[in-house]
């Protein structure tokens, strides 16, 4: 399967930066085949959207927590995180659009499940999560080293991130205009106005959200660093 084929493709720093994960961190668990990158496990390793999902799944179930009754909760079990990022591999991402996407969470016992945009919560398998304690994995996500990962569906209101197109790229909606592009601009000094005129289609409110998109993945990877 050629790269552009598949649902997601990232290296490390952009996988590190839209998931929230340390670099550091995706490169040990890779090595030590905890989560082994979907894309290209080679020299030059590339992650897939699922796999951004998974990342923020081993992150949350190996931290300690604290229950909603205040009781500690030990850190997940591995074999317990492994079945979760199995099931997370099971996912139809196809159902990803411009439009809307299932929520995936995770539960502390390792179960994933999807909430619809609209209808009844269920695991992969059919059956409701056993744990009240859980985790949004495409709602926004912080991390213990100061980095914010951004929802993975719709990181700003005119901004999002369909896992078939662009082969995952955050883009404007409804275009083909990723928001990498955008900062690029003006990063080589293009203010607004200019960058406006060369995209006349796009609101001026969903450049500014390219644009402070990409500064928040770029302090990401500082705050892990």
């Amino acid at each position: 399967m050629k790269l552009a084929e598949w649902r997601g493709v990232y290296t490390a720093e952009r996988a590190a930066a839209l998931s929230g994960v340390p670099r550091s961190t995706l490169h040990y668990w890779a090595r030590n085949q905890y989560l082994v990158p979907s894309v290209s496990a080679e020299r030059v390793k590339v992650w897939s959207y699922t796999d951004l999902l998974g990342l923020r799944t081993i992150y949350w179930l190996r931290q300690r927590k604290r229950a909603s009754d205040g009781q500690d909760v030990p850190r997940t079990t591995m074999p317990a995180v492994l079945r979760a990022l199995a099931e997370l591999r099971d996912l139809d991402l196809s159902l990803w659009t411009e439009d809307g996407a299932p929520r995936v969470a995770v539960d502390r016992a390792g179960r994933v499940w999807l909430r619809p945009e609209h209808g009844a919560v269920e695991t992969v398998d059919g059956q409701r999560p056993l744990d009240e304690e859980w985790l949004d994995l495409i709602e926004p996500f912080s991390t213990s080293e100061g980095a914010r990962g951004p929802n993975l569906q719709a990181p700003k209101p005119h901004l999002r991130i369909v896992p078939g197109k662009l082969s995952g790229s955050p883009h404007i909606v409804n275009t083909r205009i990723e928001t990498i592009a955008i900062s690029a601009l003006r990063e080589r000094g293009l203010d607004h106005e200019k960058i406006h005129q060369l995209y006349p289609v796009v609101a001026p409110v969903a450049i500014a959200e390219a644009i402070e998109l990409e500064r928040q993945l770029r302090a990401n990877l500082k705050a892990a660093a």
